[in-house]
């Protein structure tokens, strides 16, 4: 297995989560502008849920990250890598995009809520699997 494939394949996936999370970021910080509220949601119901879209994805992407990259350290192959990352990032987008339009339940957060523990399922057998020699 070509461990320098593998590392692309997390650095692909590490790369387009953290370019989610700066975009979540931004829109934090769009509506404190628009409010102005220095800190805290100011009771702004717009402001609160940018900032539970951006909180939430930095509560779940992290240790995504971290799998995914032990995964390449271990040299699992890309063709495992790239659909796991996929998945997480299309449940993260699909949480972030439910959870900015509504406070409700949505389909696109559910489908998000989903998406991402199918992903930490997959990574964390993946991890075993590897862990035993």
């Amino acid at each position: 297995m070509d461990a320098n494939a593998s590392a692309h394949a997390a650095a692909l996936w590490a790369g387009l989560h953290l370019i989610l999370l700066l975009v979540l970021s931004v829109l934090v910080t769009r509506q404190r502008r628009k409010h102005h509220v220095e800190i805290g949601d100011g009771g702004v119901p717009a402001l609160n849920q940018a900032i539970r879209a951006f909180g939430n994805a930095t509560e779940y992407v992290p240790a995504a990250m971290a799998g995914l990259a032990l995964l390449a350290l271990v040299n699992a192959p890309p063709l495992l890598i790239h659909p796991i990352g996929a998945i997480l990032f299309a449940g993260r987008l699909a949480h972030a995009i439910g959870l900015s339009r509504s406070t409700s339940a949505t389909l696109p957060r559910a489908l998000g809520v989903l998406a991402t523990w199918i992903s930490y399922v997959a990574i964390a057998a993946a991890l075993l699997f590897y862990a035993i020699p």
